[in-house]
């Protein structure tokens, strides 16, 4: 039987992936993601809790796949057990995912690779263009609940160079949403919620954008909703508005900083926070005229948010590098 699959997995801080692609055309075999439940009223997870939660998704996902496809099928294993590529990065959450990614390595007797939470969301990206990256070096936002920064990316065959430009000094962008979201009386994560509301507006309402270079800061627009929201004054769908705008805008700074001091006018959007369809737009609308141009390009909505489809694709390359085929 030919090993044609790669099974992919990814435990971040609020979901739980398993993705299986075949090896040679990339193509979705089998896929599960399940996000993991906070309370109500809570606006996160402490990693232990995440771990836990993991732990008890992943051997359903498993169990499901090989009811489903024969074991002997599988040619790796990947997995993302770091958040970036960078010595000391760690998060207790990704070594719920290589365990489990270990021990069905080790029983199939297949390769393991391993790759950082970044690397996936950047690869998922790539892997979901309408439009192919034509240049080999472009920008990376990655904008999410656990990761908000700004890096310059090489590739390099099919692997990454990634240098940290810039990113967030307090806030992440996607707890600037879930922070305002539930507050607003949203549940977490509140991203999908909000963009609902937020649909709703009539009135334009400016929250401040914090831009220094690369770096930006959340922690000042979100004290200004929050004291909006106390107010009173203003409808709750104009205030989530207000923070999809102010998202856009920070993103737009750092962006017409990359063109003016890099030169870099490719610029790749990925993460939670990017598939929102206003934070797009707003880009894309500012990006189109003549004297701001620059090349955006967002991933597939469904893998902007956390996935191991990416990780599969790193797999697969990784595979098919080492002349295993």
């Amino acid at each position: 039987m030919n090993k044609d699959l790669v099974i992919g997995i990814d435990t971040s801080a609020y979901t739980t992936s398993l993705c299986v692609i075949h090896l040679d055309t990339m193509e979705i075999v089998f896929e599960r993601r399940k996000l993991l439940d906070v309370a109500q009223g809570e606006r996160g997870l402490r990693q232990n809790t995440a771990v836990f939660q993991h732990l008890k998704n992943l051997p359903y996902f498993i169990e499901e796949l090989f009811q489903n496809m024969s074991s002997e099928r599988i040619a790796c294993i990947s997995i993302t057990n770091r958040p970036r590529c960078a010595e000391g990065s760690y998060m207790p959450v990704f070594f719920a995912g290589e365990t489990y990614a270990r021990v069905l390595a080790a029983s199939l007797n297949v390769p393991l690779y391993r790759f950082s939470h970044q690397e996936g969301h950047i690869a998922a990206g790539l892997a979901t263009l309408i439009e192919e990256i034509s240049v080999d070096t472009f920008l990376a936002i990655h904008i999410s609940g656990g990761t908000s920064e700004v890096c310059k990316v090489n590739k390099e065959g099919h692997r990454y160079a990634i240098d940290l430009l810039g990113g967030t000094k307090d806030l992440h962008a996607g707890q600037f949403v879930d922070r305002i979201g539930v507050k607003l009386g949203l549940s977490f994560p509140a991203g999908k919620q909000l963009e609902y509301l937020a649909s709703e507006s009539t009135e334009h309402v400016v929250l401040p954008s914090s831009v220094k270079g690369f770096d930006f800061s959340f922690s000042g627009p979100a004290t200004k909703a929050e004291q909006l929201i106390d107010l009173g004054q203003h409808a709750v769908p104009d205030i989530a508005r207000a923070v999809e705008n102010c998202i856009a805008k920070t993103l737009e700074k750092v962006i017409l900083h990359g063109k003016e001091q890099l030169c870099i006018k490719h610029v790749l959007i990925v993460g939670g926070v990017a598939s929102n369809t206003r934070v797009r737009e707003q880009l894309v609308h500012r990006f189109s005229h003549r004297a701001m141009q620059a090349h955006l390009y967002f991933a597939d909505k469904d893998y902007s948010t956390d996935n191991a489809y990416g990780t599969s694709v790193l797999g697969a390359l990784e595979h098919k590098s080492l002349n295993f085929l």
